[in-house]
C-alpha cells in the first residue's frame, strides 16, 4: 500500500546539493527499486498496475520530472538557459529577451525561449518539457504560477529567476518591480495634473489587473469619482485600444483621462481620439505603459511608464550565471523600479 502524505519519508536531496528530487527518491517513496521506478515511467505496461500506481503517486507527491539528459555526467552543465514569456507578439518583453540573450551569450550560455500565453496558460506543460532537459537556469515572467508548477520548480533544484513582478517571497530569485505601485503612482500623477474623472483600459492578464486595482484604490483614497474600466483580451493591440475608447465614449460617461495597460492600447486610444476630433491632452489625457520606442515620436508624444527591461534581462542573467557557477547572489531580490515619463499626451 502507498503511504499517506503524513507518513511519507523525508526526501534526501542529492543532486549536486541543489535540492533536486531524483529517481532514487521516487523509488524510495514508492517502495520499489530504482530500475522498477524507471521502467514504470518509461514503459508502464511492463509493471503491474499496483506498482504503476505507487510510482505515479510518488511522482505526484514529490513533483519529480524525468531528466531528459539522463545518462550524462552529473557534473556536466548544459550551458542552456530557458525563458518563458507570455507572448512574443507584443514588444514589451523584447528588451528583456534581447538583454538576457546577450548577457548569457557573453558567458557562453544559450537561451531557449518558450511562449506560455495569457489565457489557458501553457506554462505547466512548458515547465515539464524544460525541466526534463535540465537547463542551468529558468527565467519566468511574473510570480503567479500554478501549485503544480511551483512544486515542479522546487523539486527540480534548478536556479529560477522570476521577472517583471515583485514579491518578498520569490520561488528562488527575482528581478522586477511593483505593479501595484505603478497603478497608484499613475493615479496620483493624473490627479496632480488636475484630472478628476479617470478611466482605465486594461488587458485581462493578472499583472494588468493589479495595476488597475491599485489605480482604483488611489482614486478612491483621493475622493475622486469611481474609475471607469474597460477590460480587453491580452495581448493587447492598437485595435482593442480604439474599440475600448469608442465603448467608453458611447456609454455617455464623462472622463478626462485614460490609463492604458500598454503603449499599444494607448496608441489605439490616441488614434480613435483623433478620428473623433477629441483634443489630446486638452480634452483627454492619455498615459501608456512600457514606454516603447514609438512613444516619444507620436503626435502628441505619449506619456508612459518606463520599465527598464534591459536591466531586468541583464540582472536575470547575472543571477543564473552566479548560481550555475556555485556562487550565491548577495540579494535574491532586485527591484528595478519604474519612471513616469511625462510627455505631451498627459
Amino acid at each position: 500500500m502507498s503511504q499517506p502524505d503524513s507518513a511519507a519519508p523525508a526526501i534526501r536531496r542529492t543532486r549536486r546539493g541543489s535540492g533536486a528530487v531524483t529517481l532514487h527518491d521516487v523509488a524510495k517513496l514508492a517502495g520499489v527499486a530504482p530500475i522498477t521506478a524507471s521502467r514504470a515511467l518509461s514503459s508502464p505496461k511492463q509493471v503491474s498496475p499496483e506498482v504503476l500506481q505507487r510510482v505515479t503517486e510518488a511522482v505526484s507527491k514529490t513533483g519529480y520530472v524525468r531528466n531528459g539528459l539522463a545518462g550524462s555526467l552529473a557534473s556536466t552543465r548544459s550551458r542552456l538557459v530557458a525563458a518563458v514569456v507570455p507572448t512574443i507578439s507584443g514588444p514589451v518583453f523584447l528588451q528583456t529577451i534581447q538583454a538576457l540573450t546577450q548577457a548569457l551569450a557573453e558567458s557562453g550560455y544559450q537561451l531557449m525561449l518558450g511562449q506560455s500565453g495569457y489565457v489557458d496558460s501553457r506554462e505547466d506543460a512548458l515547465l515539464e518539457a524544460i525541466i526534463g532537459r535540465r537547463p542551468d537556469g529558468i527565467v519566468l515572467t511574473g510570480i503567479m504560477h500554478s501549485a503544480e508548477g511551483r512544486k515542479r520548480l522546487v523539486a527540480a533544484g534548478i536556479p529560477v529567476v522570476e521577472t517583471w513582478d515583485l514579491t518578498p517571497t520569490p520561488l528562488d530569485m527575482l528581478v522586477g518591480f511593483s505593479h501595484a505601485n505603478v497603478g497608484g503612482a499613475v493615479a496620483d500623477y493624473l490627479r496632480k495634473k488636475g484630472r478628476r474623472r479617470l478611466a482605465v483600459i486594461a488587458g485581462d492578464d493578472e499583472r494588468s489587473g493589479r495595476r488597475l486595482h491599485a489605480f482604483e484604490e488611489a482614486a478612491r483614497a483621493a475622493r475622486l469619482p469611481a474609475v471607469l474600466t474597460i477590460t480587453v483580451p491580452a495581448p493587447t493591440t492598437l485595435k482593442s485600444g480604439r474599440q475600448a475608447l469608442a465603448e467608453l465614449l458611447e456609454s455617455g460617461s464623462k472622463f478626462d483621462a485614460v490609463f492604458c495597460s500598454s503603449d499599444l492600447l494607448a496608441l489605439g486610444v490616441l488614434t480613435e481620439a483623433r478620428a473623433r476630433g477629441i483634443a489630446v491632452p486638452e480634452q483627454l489625457a492619455v498615459v501608456g505603459f512600457g514606454d516603447l520606442e514609438f512613444a516619444a515620436d507620436l503626435a502628441p508624444s505619449l506619456t508612459s511608464v518606463r520599465i527598464d527591461g534591459q536591466a531586468i534581462g541583464r540582472q536575470a542573467a547575472r543571477f543564473i550565471i552566479e548560481r550555475a557557477e556555485g556562487r550565491t547572489p548577495a540579494s535574491p531580490v532586485v527591484d528595478v523600479g519604474f519612471q513616469i515619463i511625462e510627455r505631451a499626451s498627459a
